[in-house]
Formats: structure tokens, C-alpha cells, sequence
């Protein structure tokens, strides 16, 4: 902390409002934030700091923000609250949870999370999960996002590789970005390439959209929704064939080659072309690029994590990677090494919360999905949300009675209205939000918790690999606002549960994090932030942490489990090729998703200075297709899914960055203004038209997002 004057002194803590955590400088007056600015000391951002951080004072004082314990009035979704104590607030939730435990047992317990406010009560969260021997972890996105890429890339090579945090994109000479727009959803490595491609990377984005970080490529191949599998397979067909991989690393530390080449001669260029829309030639010069640019990063995000072959998608690509030799060099996917004696959030949370396999296999999704949620993970402690959801409907495999919310499940799960559906058959729900939403409604008690700005703790972000920080509590909690973490030891201490010495309070916990690094809490406060060194082909030591020791081209895991050990190609369920006849009544393939930089997830809608930038939900549609339907820019209009799922309304946005069959709608779309209950979730909510209903992908049980069919008209028809 320094002072500017005598009345105003400078507080550096870091952002939670999105998963880069950059370092923020907080101007103090009077115990109030007037002013918030990137910290140009740290490594994250380097003084840069996106709208939403900057917006962050405005979240912090908005009036409608919830600042006291609530407890409902009336029936479920009346709108009606009445103030209470946080000791009866406390009492009932413990009260709750004791009576559901001893009626139906721990598994009929769980929480939702999913946004970034709440990512860093996770820890508290599983402490609770653990102590009360409850197994169902309801992580909304577990199925898609970031949890498929750790479930690939640990088959392939035992490490998260080729996601955030991982690329070397400063000094890559190809950085290759395949379904992801980091310019909008991870700002700080949307920098990191830009930076790279300044300093003479190539640059290679691959999606349906021609997106921001698009417009700065070298090559852009703009590919048919869903087929990113068949791009990938046949841009190992050339490598292979033509020899461009890197034979000595393949030699020495990977398996199962001779199948991958094998399996890949199914998938020449000229067959990808007819199912991905691009030309042979687009396909051979990409993967020539990418094999004979080295060092060369890769980076995966949610265009290909959700599809019915989402795992074989990634695993395609990571052996992209691999097998140009590509990991853990300089420019290319590092092995994450934090700061030594670090312990980290997976080290934790696996190895402190694991719970006994009699009771891991009780998730819900554990026998379909073992690779997601079984004692087999490879991909966290997570169920299955959509099955979570079909269990609350149903009771089946068991009933799922009491449930913690920390996000708006309405608007961020696929299926809606089933979810809505399930929600009304839970017992008890408490919630934790910053504002009342159309999930906050539907619960029996909310706990208000405080920003980051209340609270400290230690931050280890995602978005880099061996960097971890110190965030400071910058005021005082406002009016009865609490840490989430405290408020979860809390209810562990009044259900007279016990967590191991180091566990129990937040103080001893954070030093228990750093003590092995022979450094304190507090003195990692005073410094800031603390990078570790960066090693290169650590895996010559160690190896790589699979079964074989070695890059596993051919999975050995996959094969025990009863999959398919190499990858593959599976055209996406309702698609104009698999359903022609139903693309005849609905003839665009719809793409969802697309967050954009003022807003994450669902946060962000009621913040003046966001809002003002993207006031409304935009549908992007190509100016032909749009003048085919007599529609102009601006107008509402409605986007329709069949099987009576029903349809939604946004503007329509013209734009030559979607093809003229393709239509993308952003998601997470809610209108806080509208004071009823719905507060307009049902309005232009897309997930409201996604079905959470099978076929998935057989090995993390994803939905196919981004790939459906869909029509389009004027809203001012009928």
C-alpha cells in the first residue's frame, strides 16, 4: 500500500471478475474505491485491465447488489423477501442440510458453481462436500469448457497443455487458436499473441466466426460447425504422410504412432474439404505451416468442447502438438510449473477432498461417464449436470434434495426449462449472488457474499503457469456482505464437522499454501506476486505422467475403458447432413456462446458502463441470408429449435463474420432492469432452445452446442 496524498492511499490486489485475475491498483478515500487501474508490476496484465475490471466500482456500489441475508416469503419465484439475521440465516441452512443428510443421505446434497466470483470459494465448497461424505458436485459447465481439454490432454500426455496458461505465444513462431476468441473471453492471453505475432509469430485461428482474434491472422480457415475433428485428422494425414513431424521425439517419447498413422489415411484433405467447407489447399498449407513453424503453440477452447466428439476432437488436436514436438520447449505448450513448495488448487482439492471410490461412485454420471465423474477421474470431482438435472426431475439414480447456488443456473446451463423443472423439486436451496436473479428467486435463503475487494487471498490464475499473487482486501465489508469461504467454515463448524488444523480457519489456510515456498502470507502480500523459474523438457526427468511414461498417441486409458484409443470423426446428430430433412424446415446451423469482453457469463448485465457497450443480445447473421428474410440491421427477431423447444428473440446483427448458413447467438442473455421474478429469462435466453437431452459425447458426456439447426425470422411475424 502506498499513499497518493494525505487522503487517498493505493491498495494492489487482483481482479476476480473473469479467469485472467490480472493485478488491479485500488485508489482509497475515505474507505471508499474511487478508482480502479491495472498494476503495471504485474506479471498477468502489465498495468492493462479490461472493462470489466475498470467497471468493477460500479458492481461494487450498485444499489440493487445484495448487501443482507434474505429469507423467501410465500411460494418459490413470488419475488417476495424479508431481511433476517445472518444467525438465522446460518442456523437454517445447517438445520436444512442435517434433516435432508439424515432423510436421504450426503449424496442428496451438492452445490452449483461456475462463475468467476465464486471460483476462488471452490476450495470451502469441496471442504464442505468432503466433511459431509457428499459426492455430488454439480460444476454447471463440467461437460464442456475447460474440463474436456484436462480430460484430453491428461490422456495424451498427463498434463493440461493446450488450454490457457500452457502456450508460450511471446515467443511461438505459429501460434495456432482453434476454437477460441481469447481477444474477448481471456483478454490477457488475447495480449500475450498479439505480442507473439509482433515479435514474428504466424498466426492460425481456426472457427466458424471470424472473430476478433481472427482479423489479426495469418490464416483463418472459417470451418463448418462441429467438423473440427475432421480438420484435425486430416491435417495429421498430411504431417504424417509427407513426413513433417518431429521423428526423433516421436521415436523416443510417444506410442502408438504406427496405429495413428494407421487410422489417419481414412481422412485425406480432399474428403475433409467436403465436410468442413475449406479447400484442400487450405488444409494442406495450414497443417505444413503449423508442422515446419517451431516452436509452434496450441491453443483449445469451447468451439471444440462442445460437440458429440469433443474428447477425440481434442485429443486429434493435442496430438498435433505432440507430434511436431512441440511440448514443454521455449514458444511452445509448457508444463505448468508454479513456484516450488506451491500448493496448488488441483493438488489441493485432489489429493485433501478426495473422498473413498464407494463414494466418488456415487456421482451422478459416474457410471456413464467414468473419465468425468467416477474414482477414475481425469477430470475433476464433478456429476454429469445434465444427468444432476434429469436426477432432480426424477429421483433417479437418487434424489438430489439440497442445493448451495452460486450461479444462475437458468441462463448457463443447456435445457432451461428442465432445469427450471428440476429446481422445483429440490427441498432446499440457498443461494449465494451478488444480485437477485431468475435462480437467486427460486431459493429459500440467500447469503450475500463480498467482491474481491472485501476479501483476501491467495490467487493462483489460470491464464498463466507459474505465476501465483496475493489478493488484498482493499475496504471493509460492506453492511453484512461476507466472504464466501468464511460463511462455508462456518456451516462446517455448526454441523460440528472437523477439516484438519491447517483447514480451519482462512488464515492458516493461506499460509499453508505458501509455508513450503519458505515464505508467509503476509509477506507474499507485501510483494505482490512471485514467479517461478521456467524449465523446459522437464519431461526428460520425469517423463510424462501416463501410463506409458510417454505421449500416448494411442491411449491405453481410452482402451481400458472400453473407447476407442485413437481418435476419430462423428458428424454432430442434427446437422444438414445427418437430418436433411429437418434442416428443410430449419435451414441454419446455430452456434452459441460468444462471450463477449464486458461481460462473463452471466455477470454484468446490470453495470451501467457494460451494459452501454453491448446493451443488447445480437445475432449475428450474414447480410444475403438476412436479405433473403427481409430483415434489416436491428430488427428483432426470432430464433426458432425444432422439437417444440420454442423459440427466443435478439437483434439481429448483419455481419460477413458468419457464413450465409451459419447463425451465432450469444449466450447467458437476462434482463436484470424487468423487476418480476423472470427478471426476462425466457426472453432471448438461447439455452432455453438447447436440449440437455442424450446422445453426448460417450467419454465426458458433452452436448452438441454448437452445431444445431435453427430458423430465423422477424419478430414482427408470427
Amino acid at each position: 500500500m502506498k499513499r497518493v496524498n494525505a487522503n487517498v492511499r493505493i491498495v494492489r490486489t487482483m481482479c476476480d471478475l473473469c479467469h485472467c485475475e490480472c493485478g488491479v491498483l485500488a485508489y482509497v478515500q475515505d474507505e471508499k474505491v474511487i478508482k480502479i487501474e491495472g498494476d503495471p508490476n504485474c506479471p498477468i496484465n502489465e498495468g492493462h485491465l479490461c472493462p470489466k475490471g475498470l467497471a468493477a466500482i460500479q458492481l461494487l456500489y450498485h444499489p440493487d447488489r445484495i448487501r443482507y441475508p434474505l429469507k423467501r416469503k410465500g411460494e418459490r419465484g413470488e419475488g417476495k423477501w424479508e431481511r433476517i439475521s445472518w444467525d438465522e440465516a446460518l442456523d437454517t441452512v445447517t438445520k436444512k442440510f442435517r434433516e435432508i443428510i439424515e432423510k436421504y443421505g450426503p449424496e442428496s446434497v451438492t452445490y452449483s458453481w461456475g462463475d468467476a466470483a465464486y471460483r476462488n470459494s471452490r476450495f470451502t465448497k469441496d471442504a464442505l462436500l468432503f466433511v459431509m461424505n457428499a459426492p455430488t458436485h454439480l460444476h454447471s459447465d463440467a461437460h464442456y469448457c475447460f474440463h474436456p481439454v484436462l480430460i484430453a490432454n491428461r490422456l495424451t500426455f498427463g498434463h493440461l497443455l493446450t488450454s490457457e496458461g500452457s502456450p508460450d505465444y511471446r515467443n511461438s513462431k505459429c501460434i495456432m487458436v482453434w476454437g477460441g476468441n481469447p481477444i474477448m473471453t481471456h483478454p490477457t492471453q488475447g495480449r500475450e499473441i498479439i505480442i507473439g505475432k509482433m515479435n514474428g509469430a504466424k498466426l492460425v485461428v481456426i472457427d466458424p466466426r471470424f472473430t476478433e482474434i481472427a482479423s489479426k491472422a495469418d490464416i483463418f480457415l472459417q470451418v463448418r460447425p462441429g467438423t473440427d475433428d475432421a480438420l484435425a485428422l486430416s491435417m495429421l494425414n498430411v504431417i504424417i504422410n509427407e513426413r513433417l513431424y518431429d521423428q526423433e521425439f516421436v521415436e523416443k517419447w510417444c506410442v502408438g504412432f504406427d496405429q495413428l498413422k494407421e487410422r489417419v489415411q481414412a481422412y485425406p484433405p480432399k474428403w475433409a474439404s467436403k465436410i468442413t467447407w475449406l479447400t484442400e489447399e487450405e488444409i494442406i498449407q495450414t497443417a505444413r505451416l503449423f508442422a515446419t513453424s517451431k516452436p509452434a503453440a496450441t491453443h483449445t477452447r469451447m468451439g471444440v468442447c462442445m460437440s458429440i466428439n469433443t474428447i477425440q476432437t481434442i485429443r486429434a488436436i493435442s496430438i498435433l502438438a505432440a507430434i511436431c514436438g512441440n511440448l514443454d520447449i521455449k514458444g511452445g505448450n509448457l508444463i505448468p510449473n508454479r513456484p516450488a513448495g506451491f500448493k496448488t488448487r488441483a493438488e489441493i482439492v485432489w489429493k485433501e477432498f478426495t473422498l473413498p471410490p464407494e463414494l466418488e461412485n456415487k456421482r451422478i454420471g459416474a457410471s456413464e461417464f467414468p473419465l468425468l465423474c467416477s474414482s477414475a477421474s481425469l477430470g475433476g470431482n464433478f456429476c454429469h449436470p445434465p444427468s444432476v438435472i434429469h436426477a432432480m426431475m426424477t429421483g433417479r439414480p437418487h434424489p438430489i434434495k439440497a442445493l448451495w447456488i452460486l450461479n444462475d443456473l437458468l441462463v448457463c446451463l443447456e435445457g432451461s426449462k428442465e432445469t427450471e423443472e428440476g429446481l422445483a423439486n429440490v427441498d432446499f436451496m440457498v443461494g449465494s449472488d451478488f444480485f437477485m436473479t431468475s435462480t437467486m428467486e427460486l431459493c429459500d435463503i440467500i447469503l450475500p457474499p463480498c467482491t474481491y475487494l472485501e476479501r483476501e487471498e491467495v490467487v493462483e490464475s489460470i491464464c498463466t503457469h507459474n505465476v501465483i499473487g496475493a489478493r488484498q482486501r482493499v475496504i471493509p465489508l460492506l453492511d453484512e456482505t461476507r466472504d464466501e469461504k468464511e460463511i462455508d467454515l462456518e456451516i462446517i463448524r455448526r454441523m460440528g464437522l472437523k477439516l484438519p488444523p491447517h483447514l480451519q480457519t482462512l488464515k492458516k489456510f493461506y499460509e499453508y499454501r505458501v509455508k513450503d515456498m519458505g515464505i508467509s502470507f503476509e509477506y507474499l502480500k507485501k510483494k505482490g506476486y512471485v514467479a517461478g523459474p521456467i524449465f523446459y523438457k522437464k519431461y526428460e526427468e520425469t517423463g510424462f505422467p501416463t501410463p506409458s511414461g510417454k505421449v500416448e498417441l494411442y491411449s491405453s486409458i481410452l482402451e481400458k475403458y472400453g473407447y476407442d484409443p485413437l481418435p476419430y470423426y462423428q458428424e454432430n446428430p442434427e446437422t444438414p447432413i445427418s437430418t436433411p430433412e429437418l434442416a428443410e424446415e430449419y435451414p441454419f446451423i446455430l452456434i452459441t456462446g460468444g462471450r463477449h469482453i464486458v461481460y462473463y457469463h452471466s455477470l454484468g448485465r446490470q453495470i451501467p458502463w457494460l451494459r452501454e457497450i453491448l446493451p443488447n443480445p445480437n445475432l449475428e447473421i450474414h447480410p444475403e441470408t438476412a436479405d433473403q428474410l427481409g430483415i434489416k440491421n436491428g430488427d428483432w427477431v426470432w430464433i426458432e429449435a425444432p422439437r417444440g423447444r420454442g423459440r427466443v428473440k435478439m437483434v439481429a446483427e448483419l455481419t460477413e463474420a458468419v457464413h450465409p448458413k451459419v447463425v451465432h447467438a450469444p449466450s447467458h442473455w437476462w434482463f436484470p432492469e424487468q423487476k418480476d421474478p423472470h427478471h426476462g429469462v425466457w426472453e432471448s435466453n438461447i439455452n432455453a432452445l438447447m436440449s440437455n437431452d442424450p446422445p453426448y459425447d460417450p467419454i465426458c458426456g458433452s452436448t452438441p452446442l454448437r452445431g444445431n439447426l435453427c430458423k430465423v425470422y422477424r419478430a414482427d411475424e408470427k
